[in-house]
């Protein structure tokens, strides 16, 4: 059994997200979704409430599982036997940012890494953007699912 980690912060999670998500998912027997906190990054949710949406919006895909964690991702995955990181990239600079620690998770952990492009009409979607056209008060429901739409809604005393 193939088990993948998709790894991120996930704040808030968008469709490109699942996009990635659901193709690894018909890729690997399992797939498990790792949220993890980035303190350099100005958080909109807690970890926690990212599982939480995150929980509900891949609910009914067989083989997707989602948790939260924190340390080296090369330590969870040999405490969880998860053989691969799958990335979704949107550009090239994004596999400017991975790659070192891609290499980095292989020469530690021998963790092997796949990229996924991100399907097209997702790739210029971020959730830094997603938060900062929702801190604006623009419309973010094309670009993440109407559970997370509500609750960014709500965050922002917009709903």
């Amino acid at each position: 059994m193939m088990r993948a980690i998709c790894p991120g912060s996930f704040d808030p999670v968008t469709h490109g997200h699942l996009d990635v998500v659901g193709r690894a998912s018909r890729l690997f027997d399992e797939v498990v979704v790792a949220v993890g906190a980035n303190t350099s990054k100005t958080a909109l949710f807690t970890p926690e409430e990212r599982v939480e949406m995150l929980t509900e919006t891949v609910a009914g895909r067989p083989g997707v599982t989602v948790t939260l964690f924190s340390g080296l991702l090369v330590d969870y995955c040999r405490d969880h036997d998860v053989d691969v990181v799958v990335k979704g990239v949107r550009r090239a600079a994004d596999v400017d940012h991975e790659l070192p620690m891609a290499q980095l998770n292989e020469r530690m952990g021998g963790l092997e890494t796949v990229w996924l492009p991100t399907a097209a009409q997702w790739a210029p979607v971020s959730s830094t953007l997603v938060r900062e056209i929702a801190r604006l008060g623009g419309d973010v429901t094309p670009f993440v699912p109407d559970v997370v739409a509500t609750r960014i809604a709500a965050r922002l005393g917009a709903g």
